[in-house]
């Protein structure tokens, strides 16, 4: 691509269009953007760059002309600034080509793929090269709390990639993953997902069975090997060129984790390598999922010549992603926890590993069913079995249910009346407002209210901890 000077993003308030924007202004050109609204995280970190944005699309945003317009996926024709830019003739690109053409070329590129622990498993990937002074370029689908943003430019040889499988561009309908050229591919797990974009799990597997062909044979495909990964990973990776890598629980692993344990906030267990000890870890996050993601990180740590030593003391510090178990305060013994699950196995998984390292606790199940395949029906007869492993259970509305046909939409009330067959108290409200009133009102001092979802859900956390200290203040008034 040709060195531009002024580069305008339309959508730049997205969860990966504003670190991208930092990114490019980083490499010193000039970012312009604009979006229907630009809300924090997003509005504060472009503020802290300097990046000048508009919270509402119009075309004369696109005069003078950028010297290149980058178009976000969440952007559909009709809007005007992209058809100005096509009545004009203006060059464009999207965010995969950019990162392509810009950021990847001379770099031994990392992707972290999979329906599953893709951000957790790139934020441990760049912690782990940057304890071992390594100054990896990273881009990560969240806010990585070690290194406080989404994304770095350390210079070094490698760039390490979320590789997400979600669609390009309004007119590229293919996976993100097809630009990053990767040369060490992760692939965490393979379950149906984003059913807006993929038509049926075949096609899914498809995305995923192209992506492992583009693995050079001097590449590695690391890869979950356990039965319960399931047939369709297998199938996916059986015709990779490159040497194939199979972690997991079970000893027929070339990587292992085995003794594993829970220690309040942390896990510990011992990496097995080919039937050889390798290391003892001592992982500061919660959750068997999470040992799975190191484990994966480890491998390729391990492949590119970091030392073992190193390895451990930066899994031992590693701080997670902003919204996966994410405590947001602790009101008269009332924990509120934050949590972006949006898939029932997602779900399941985060519900055992509150139950690990918060043993004891009453749990209440929040769920918000706002992603594009959880507000379809795609997933309502596996969410009961995952939301029963909480002691009682809240569903809100579907998010934007009037975009979808009522033989499409996910029936929470139908969900709801499943979780109550398997012994669960469970209950659907119209909303983060009715929600936190009802957990103001039924709360006791030890329970732990874990909320779900892939957005904000209007709030919710944080209108439940003012409501929680509002009654908290009450209490101690009437108390006196």
């Amino acid at each position: 691509m040709p060195r531009a000077k002024h580069i305008h993003m339309i959508g730049v308030g997205g969860s990966a269009m504003s670190p991208l924007a930092g990114m490019l202004k980083e490499r010193g050109y000039r970012v312009t953007g604009s979006d229907a609204g630009v809300y924090p995280p997003a509005s504060t970190f472009l503020e802290s760059r300097g990046i000048q944005y508009a919270t509402s699309f119009d075309p004369t945003h696109l005069t003078p002309a950028p010297d290149l317009t980058i178009v976000g996926n969440a952007i559909s024709r009709g809007n005007v600034e992209v058809e100005e830019m096509l009545d004009r003739k203006l060059p464009y690109r999207s965010l995969p080509e950019i990162i392509e053409e810009e950021f990847l070329p001379g770099k031994l590129c990392i992707v972290v793929s999979g329906t599953h622990g893709k951000t957790t498993t790139t934020a441990m990937l760049a912690w782990l090269f940057h304890v071992a002074k390594k100054r990896p370029n990273f881009l990560v689908g969240g806010i990585a709390e070690n290194f406080g943003q989404a994304y770095g430019l350390g210079g070094g040889e490698e760039f390490i990639l979320e590789g997400d499988e979600y669609d390009s561009a309004y007119w590229d309908k293919a996976a993100k993953f097809f630009h990053y050229h990767p040369d060490d591919l992760i692939i965490t797990s393979l379950e149906f997902d984003h059913a807006d974009i993929y038509a049926d799990f075949e096609t899914y597997q498809l995305a995923f069975r192209r992506l492992v062909n583009l693995v050079p044979r001097r590449g590695r495909l690391i890869v979950w090997g356990d039965p319960e990964a399931g047939e369709a990973l297998a199938d996916a990776t059986a015709k990779a060129f490159c040497p194939i890598i199979r972690y997991g629980f079970h000893p027929s692993n070339d990587w292992v984790a085995a003794n594993v344990q829970s220690e309040g906030d942390t896990m510990t267990f011992q990496v097995i390598h080919k039937g050889e000890p390798y290391a003892g870890i001592r992982l500061a996050a919660t959750g068997r999922h999470n040992v799975l993601n190191s484990l994966a990180a480890l491998i390729v740590a391990e492949g590119r010549g970091i030392r073992r030593e190193s390895i451990q003391e930066a899994l031992s510090t590693f701080r997670s992603v902003k919204r996966r178990m994410d405590v947001k305060g602790e009101v008269d013994g009332v924990l509120v926890v934050d949590d972006f699950a949006h898939h029932p196995t997602a779900v399941k998984a985060t519900l055992e590993a509150a139950r690990l390292r918060w043993p004891g606790k009453r749990l209440w199940a929040v769920l918000e069913p706002r992603s594009n395949s959880m507000r379809r029906k795609v997933f309502q007869a596996a969410l009961p079995q995952a939301l029963a492993l909480g002691d009682k259970v809240l569903l809100g509305s579907v998010h934007r249910a009037g975009q979808l046909a009522d033989d499409q939409r996910l029936d929470p009330e139908s969900v709801a009346a499943a979780v109550r067959q398997l012994g669960k108290d469970a209950r659907v409200l119209p909303g983060a407002d009715a929600i936190a009133d009802v957990l103001a009102a039924e709360a006791h001092p030890g329970d732990l209210l874990l909320i779900m979802s892939n957005g904000s859900f209007d709030g919710l956390c944080e209108k439940l901890l003012k409501k929680l200290s509002a009654r908290h203040t009450t209490s101690g008034v009437n108390a006196r």
